[in-house]
């Protein structure tokens, strides 16, 4: 199966990251295969696409994301979960990445944009509570354990999540945690690369995805 190219919040060369202009554009690049995107909890109960849990880095503004509505961050350019979905077409595979305590909201939300079953799309987190979650509420859902290491107590962990896969910082990976985790019956996924040199290295040790951006992103 070949390796799924996923834009890491869009193409934030020519857009602000995790924002719709940033995905559209994504999706333009031919090989992009689809998109990594963040999800937050605005103040007032709506999913929103940001990745930071503060406004600081990208806005210069000290307020946390949990702490305002999401008209507030609509005007900063910060699109809710359900518009994005609307817009970005269904072929476009997606990487959903949940952040702190998204609960009810975020799920709703993609049970209506992506179908009861999750089509071409897969929840991830750092988070084994939001994982589970997720279980909960969608048992057939794929799962994937976010992580910076590949070492055998994270799949371990994966695996008792219930997960379908790892999503594990690149620099982790090579033959052998490939295979390790292939054998415990998981797909892995790698995050973030920007060299081509290295998309191509991990396209041969065959992992299912890879988050890419900068150079990585255009093939």
């Amino acid at each position: 199966m070949p390796t799924l190219r996923l834009a890491h919040r869009g193409d934030w060369r020519r857009a602000p990251e995790n924002s719709l202009a940033a995905f559209l554009t994504a999706l333009d690049i031919p090989g992009c295969d689809g998109l990594e995107l963040d999800v937050r909890i605005s103040r007032d109960g709506v999913a929103v696409c940001y990745h930071d849990d503060t406004l600081t880095r990208l806005h210069g503004i000290d307020r946390r994301v949990a702490e305002t509505t999401a008209a507030e961050l609509e005007a900063f350019g910060v699109p809710a979960l359900a518009d994005v979905l609307a817009a970005v077409p269904r072929r476009a595979f997606l990487d959903v990445e949940l952040k702190g305590e998204t609960g009810r909201p975020a799920f709703e939300v993609l049970v209506a944009g992506r179908g009861p079953g999750l089509e071409r799309a897969v929840v991830s987190s750092f988070e084994p509570a939001a994982l589970r979650r997720i279980a909960g509420w969608a048992p057939t859902w794929p799962r994937w354990l976010n992580a910076h290491d590949a070492e055998p107590a994270t799949i371990d962990r994966a695996v008792e999540l219930g997960c379908r896969g790892v999503s594990i910082e690149w620099h982790a990976l090579d033959r052998r945690t490939v295979r390790e985790a292939r054998e415990a019956g998981l797909q892995v996924g790698a995050f973030t690369v920007r060299r081509r040199a290295t998309y191509r290295r991990l396209e041969r040790l065959g992992v299912a995805a890879i988050c890419a951006e900068a150079a990585a992103l255009d093939g």
